[in-house]
């Protein structure tokens, strides 16, 4: 190997190095890279892998992409990759995708509507298979993206965008799930964390669900704490919770982030959880399994977002316009009352 790296000096390994090293031409180095289009002779083809192999030599996915028609290359975008939540789902799509021979290219959108636009061109720009999106956009700010054809896939959103296959947890129901259990516990006053969404003609399902659960249970609307998808959003929409005359005694929470920040405040305060205030929470992260006390969580069923999400992007078909929603599981631990 030290031999053959001095002839080639420091330079780049080319094709046309390989087929030299091989003593056959670039067509059937080609030829073995690519599985085809034509057949070559087993021996032959080992040479061309032994060259490979001494030589160092990394294929131009690039130009592979051109000969091949496909990049096998899936694009992902997410409004915020620190978010446990969106970090395991990443992970759970990129597996997804290895498992089907494909790499996945993420990128962070910090929930800034721009940067989310850049990030889609950026994808289409290196000519991914499929672009699967967790947008911060509007509907008719998504279908007029200049995407040139590439197929996308709408995650963790309810609402569909036409022509764009949509895969989400249903999180109505699953927080009608959460709220009942807390119902269930003998809670009159239930209040909610929600995120905030950058579409103020937007509401967030998991807000509908509380209140759907709240009245079919015959209980009065409680108080709805409108802040931002974070650790802190949560913590600081909790103590204004807990600065009111008339405290609720349950929480239920959009998200694990948030549900982590209420933690955190009741504990400040000196109230016990779930003695005095019991919490649960929407995600099921395994954030949600380490906090103390551990959260009860209404989990997404992240491999089977994957799993849909995947067949989705790849299917000939993309053009579904009904949101395939999937069903919650809630997981229940000690900060209900359990």
């Amino acid at each position: 190997m030290a031999n053959a790296q001095t002839q080639l000096g420091s330079g780049k390994v080319t094709r046309t190095d390989v087929a030299r090293y091989a003593g056959v031409s670039t067509a059937v180095v080609s030829y073995v890279i690519n599985g085809g289009p034509k057949p070559v002779a087993a021996a032959t083809a080992e040479r061309v892998k032994e060259a490979i192999k001494v030589l160092q030599y990394q294929p131009n996915a690039t130009a592979r992409a051109l000969t091949m028609g496909s990049a096998r290359l899936l694009g992902m975008i997410v409004p915020d990759s620190t978010n446990p939540y969106f970090a395991e789902l990443t992970d759970a799509i990129a597996q997804a995708a290895a498992a089907r021979g494909y790499a996945l290219l993420a990128a962070n959108s910090r929930t800034d509507p721009e940067t989310e636009r850049q990030n889609t061109l950026n994808l289409v720009s290196r000519q991914v298979d499929a672009i699967i999106m967790a947008t911060v956009l509007s509907a008719s700010e998504v279908a007029a993206m200049p995407v040139h054809g590439i197929p996308r896939v709408l995650i963790d959103q309810s609402s569909s965008v036409h022509g764009i296959p949509t895969i989400s947890t249903d999180f109505e129901q699953g927080a009608i799930l959460g709220v009942q259990h807390l119902i269930g516990h003998g809670h009159r006053d239930i209040a909610v964390l929600v995120g905030k969404d950058i579409d103020p003609h937007r509401t967030d399902p998991r807000h509908n669900g509380w209140r759907k659960a709240l009245q079919a249970a015959g209980l009065p609307e409680g108080t709805a704490e409108v802040t931002d998808f974070t650790r802190r959003g949560g913590y600081e929409a909790t103590r204004r919770l807990l600065d009111q005359p008339k405290r609720p005694t349950a929480i239920f929470a959009s998200s694990d982030l948030l549900a982590v920040g209420a933690l955190r405040a009741i504990h400040e305060a000196g109230l016990s959880i779930p003695a005095d205030i019991a919490v649960v929470s929407f995600d099921g992260t395994s954030e949600s399994e380490y906090s103390w006390p551990q959260l009860t969580t209404v989990q997404q069923p992240l491999d089977q977002i994957a799993k849909h999400a995947l067949a989705a992007a790849l299917s000939p078909d993309n053009s579904a316009t009904e949101p395939q929603l999937l069903a919650t599981e809630l997981i229940v631990r000690k900060s209900c009352g359990c």
